[in-house]
């Protein structure tokens, strides 16, 4: 059993917190980590056995605009820009007031979570919004990514990161981020790339004869390595596979918990404030029901610990859900395919292969229903608006072989090598020609030739008058860049044709516990339930259900686990 997991066990009965934070995702380890830094006594717990949640399988892309960051890198940004972006890409489905606590805060949690606990990121040049049509829109500075991390300073403590999802890495293990992937697509035709690729792989088998996995981390890792370390310098005390059964209430204050691990229930007396941060309901049985659309999707790429659980003791104690949203989840199509030990592999279809030239997405008619260029939210959100009869659920990604080659499709990198694994086990499908191909499929073969025809038309004007695909600058930074007129747009004809099926997939809850701007969760008079703090995927997203940046999870969950850690180590000094 890992030293973290015993932390509880050497707790005492009524032990005394300032600050107890409940889950250890992102939101929840940097609610930790600044309560830390306000000198409180914390404890952060977790429901599985490893720390991180869906963050940590993420690029941790975290939304935040106006920090020291975009002003380095002279991005033209404002208060009043980002906060008019939100308006029109939100509108009124949450609350203004709680968006521009967030757009006001963030700045200063980034710099303190820097400058206190050494959590890094960094800018990328060119990370435009997701609705970059909209005014006030921008095309970098508000996007931050971690800095690639070393975690050979934690000792036993690196096997309680949650790993990455085996099929993002490469080798059995090795994590890569988009610089690497750079790299490692271009060293037989660079000698820096091929140095750099060298210097790559060579540290990771170097790390295996020592670790038990690579000690590079990169994107959603990293920021969970660096989070992990930064909290056990500062004191915060983790319990892993503990589940908290009572949420202790007196004279309509939260006074503590009931934490039980190993089958040994413990009641923690807490002064300042409990921090629900589980990651949302989306796991809840029941709740999946009633608030995902039909049908309900049955994958998710995201962690194992958001079951809604902690959302059923604050909705007893008086809490309530926000209602109105766009979407109630967040969405990413997935593809799915049984693994040689038996479990099933999820994969998100972010970037990499839908909005790439030469690929295209239809239905079951054959006809394309989609932007395929689009956001991941937004094309799940089409595949459910248009899946009449079952008609777009699964949908079909298609390609050629010169498509499949150049930029791979799904858990299929580019290259186009060693097909015969995936098309034994039906994850891809290929044939000879497109009506054998939908033949294959059981899709509408005149639907899918006309569809390729006006692809292969529309890749020599450049335009797409059907979608509009390529015309935004978002959409045009995920197509090729070296490809034209339009990056998004390509012929499919070199045969043999390939398809992989595609089907919804939640990456998180929109829809939580409604709260005020200073993350405490509300009754439905709008009081406080006092002492009772909800960020992350439990709190209701300020983004009302849409998808306007990459890292509108992340940022806000970080920034709220500021206010809300601030928040309650005040209470707890009071």
């Amino acid at each position: 059993m890992s030293k973290a997991s015993t932390v509880l066990a050497g707790i005492p009965d009524g032990a005394r917190y300032d600050v107890a934070v409940l889950g250890a995702g992102a939101a929840g380890m940097a609610a930790a980590i600044y309560a830390a830094l306000e000198s409180r006594r914390v404890i952060l717990i977790e429901r599985t056995e490893y720390v991180g949640g869906t963050s940590a399988f993420s690029a941790a892309t975290t939304w935040i605009p106006n920090t020291h960051h975009s002003k380095a890198i002279g991005a033209e940004d404002s208060f009043e820009k980002a906060s008019g972006y939100l308006d029109r890409a939100v509108g009124n489905r949450s609350s203004k007031t709680i968006r521009d606590a967030f757009l006001k805060a963030g700045p200063d949690a980034i710099r303190i979570i820097e400058e206190g606990a050494d959590v890094r990121f960094r800018p990328r040049p060119f990370h435009p919004d997701y609705l970059s049509e909209l005014e006030g829109s921008t095309s970098f500075g508000r996007a931050l990514e971690p800095l690639p991390f070393s975690a050979k300073g934690l000792g036993n403590d690196l096997d309680l990161i949650r790993p990455p999802i085996p099929e993002f890495t490469i080798l059995g293990g090795l994590m890569v981020d988009r610089d690497d992937i750079a790299n490692l697509l271009a060293m037989t035709k660079s000698l820096k790339a091929a140095r750099y690729s060298t210097k790559l792989i060579g540290g990771y088998f170097l790390d295996r004869l020592s670790h038990s996995r690579g000690t590079r981390l990169v994107m959603g890792n990293a920021l969970i390595g660096r989070m992990l370390e930064a909290a056990r310098r500062l004191g915060v005390e983790i319990a892993v596979n503990t589940r908290v059964t009572e949420i202790v209430e007196y004279e309509g204050r939260v006074t503590g918990i009931v934490a039980v691990q190993n089958g040994v229930a413990r009641r923690l007396s807490v002064s300042g404030g409990v921090v629900l941060a589980s990651g949302g309901f989306a796991r809840h049985p029941e709740l999946r029901q009633k608030y995902l659309p039909k049908p309900v999707p049955e994958h998710s790429p995201s962690a194992p610990g958001h079951t809604g659980e902690l959302h059923d003791l604050a909705l007893n104690l008086g809490a309530h859900h926000g209602e109105g949203a766009q979407q109630n989840c967040f969405w990413a199509p997935v593809s799915v395919r049984k693994r040689a030990d038996g479990t099933t592999a999820i994969f998100p279809h972010f970037v990499f292969d839908r909005s790439k030239p030469g690929i295209i997405t239809v239905g079951r008619d054959g006809k394309r229903f989609v932007n395929e260029s689009t956001s991941y939210h937004l094309f799940v959100s089409a595949m459910f608006a248009a899946n009449k009869d079952g008609s777009t659920i699964p949908a079909y990604l298609i390609t050629d072989s010169a498509g499949l080659k150049k930029y791979g499709l799904g858990m299929i990198r580019p290259g186009g090598k060693r097909l015969k694994p995936f098309l034994v086990d039906g994850y891809l499908t290929e044939a000879n020609t497109l009506a054998e191909l939908a033949q294959k499929l059981g899709i509408d073969a005149g639907g899918l030739a006309a569809s390729v025809a006006s692809m292969n038309e529309y890749a020599g004007t450049g335009v797409d008058p059907d979608f509009r695909r390529g015309t935004t600058i978002y959409e045009r930074a995920n197509g090729d860049p070296a490809h034209g007129p339009n990056p998004t747009l390509g012929p499919i004809g070199a045969a043999p044709f390939y398809s992989v099926k595609l089907y919804p997939g939640d990456i998180g809850s929109a829809m939580g516990l409604v709260t005020d701007e200073n993350a405490r969760v509300l009754r439905r008079d709008g009081t406080p339930i006092e002492g009772l703090y909800a960020i992350g995927n439990d709190m209701h997203s300020i983004m009302g259900g849409a998808y306007p940046g990459p890292g509108i999870t992340i940022g806000p969950g970080i920034t709220f686990g500021y206010i809300a850690a601030t928040h309650a180590s005040r209470r707890a000094a009071s």
